[in-house]
């Protein structure tokens, strides 16, 4: 069932066009990430359903009542939304515990009891609510925002780069922290993020926007791996985009023979993989006797950080596919892990793993 539903929704501010007319439809208890370079509308999209600011054109329902219809539009502290800023945007002149319970009435039964509350559930610590924001790290901080937006008890959270200001481990932990408490206490919710690991890990659907649009709506594996178009593919992910000729669900192509996603028939097409399918073996010059269907390339730089090392391979025994020379002497860019990965010059035999994406 849904939840929001957004019809044809477009904004301009002067001559430029922030929203060109989206529609999206995001279920009740999901997660929706919206993900896409700056400027494409994310952020004015997340203040058109908050009611900060008012569509042009379009409507947006939630839970079957009209929010906004062009000009005619509830106001933004009737809608029962809760928002999240990157920056928490917190009061400084109050104490966390007034922070979390500002949107509640001060003569509420119990308030004192449910701001404790929310702020355990957040795993922030009861001595904490005594301090003022800047005495708080900028983790705990964002606690206290999603806190604070829970109180209103939303049927819809919103939240715009909560993560991005936050290091590298506490924003992972931080995530998997808010993921599950918005989904044990059923919180729809629709995330604005730059970060494709993120959007992909903490959604069950994922919008990528370009030029005030959605290019494609989608599982975070439905747009991992069957991207519509070398954006879409690009912007989640490294890609590995070549030329090939489609018969019987196999594509000849600058890696060989490769199994594809569709039984069409094409004589000039587009395939896509993601560098993890291609599997990369040491092996040496005297054992390249293997199949045809066999790749083999020359290791000629690798870029070591960490966990994992980027690999660059030139290919030694490339087909001749149509089109081959689009891919010219450019190397492969691989993944391997950073404790086996190869050194330069070495000579490795390359595998696909999995089906390689077609291009429609």
């Amino acid at each position: 069932m849904s939840l929001l539903e957004l019809n044809q929704v477009a904004k301009n501010y002067g001559p430029v066009t922030a929203l060109a007319g989206v529609d999206l439809r995001v279920e009740s208890g999901s997660r929706t990430a919206i993900v896409g370079p700056s400027g494409c509308g994310k952020t004015t999209l997340l203040r058109l359903i908050a009611g900060f600011e008012a569509p042009d054109r379009g409507r947006i329902s939630l839970g079957g009542k009209v929010l906004a219809d062009g000009d005619a539009a509830v106001p933004a502290h009737r809608r029962g939304i809760g928002v999240v800023a990157q920056d928490g945007a917190l009061f400084p002149h109050l104490s966390i515990a007034d922070n979390i319970g500002f949107g509640m009435a001060r003569g509420e039964n119990r308030r004192m009891e449910r701001i404790v509350e929310l702020a355990y559930i957040v795993g922030l610590d009861k001595a904490v609510l005594k301090r003022r924001p800047h005495e708080l790290s900028g983790g705990q901080q964002q606690r206290v925002a999603l806190a604070r937006a829970m109180a209103m008890k939303p049927r819809l959270m919103l939240l715009d780069e909560p993560f991005s200001a936050l290091d590298t481990g506490l924003r992972a932990s931080m995530r998997k922290a808010v993921a599950e408490l918005l989904e044990e206490a059923g919180i729809t919710t629709i995330l604005v993020t730059h970060d494709q690991a993120e959007a992909l890990s903490f959604a069950s659907q994922v919008a990528v926007m370009r030029d005030g649009l959605f290019s494609q709506v989608g599982t975070p594996r439905e747009l991992y791996f069957q991207p519509k178009d070398r954006m879409v593919a690009e912007f989640l992910g490294d890609a590995i985009i070549l030329p090939a000729k489609i018969a019987d669900g196999f594509a000849i192509s600058p890696l060989g023979r490769i199994a594809v996603d569709t039984k069409e028939r094409r004589d000039i097409a587009r395939i896509m993989l993601r560098p993890e399918q291609v599997v990369v073996k040491r092996t040496s010059r005297e054992g390249m006797s293997g199949t045809p269907d066999t790749m083999f390339g020359e290791v000629t730089e690798t870029e070591f950080a960490g966990s994992v090392c980027t690999v660059a391979v030139r290919l030694l025994n490339n087909p001749d596919p149509p089109d081959a020379a689009a891919i010219g002497s450019r190397p492969l860019i691989l993944r391997k892990t950073g404790i086996d990965a190869p050194a330069v010059g070495e000579i490795v035999r390359l595998t696909v793993s999995g089906k390689a994406h077609v291009f429609a």
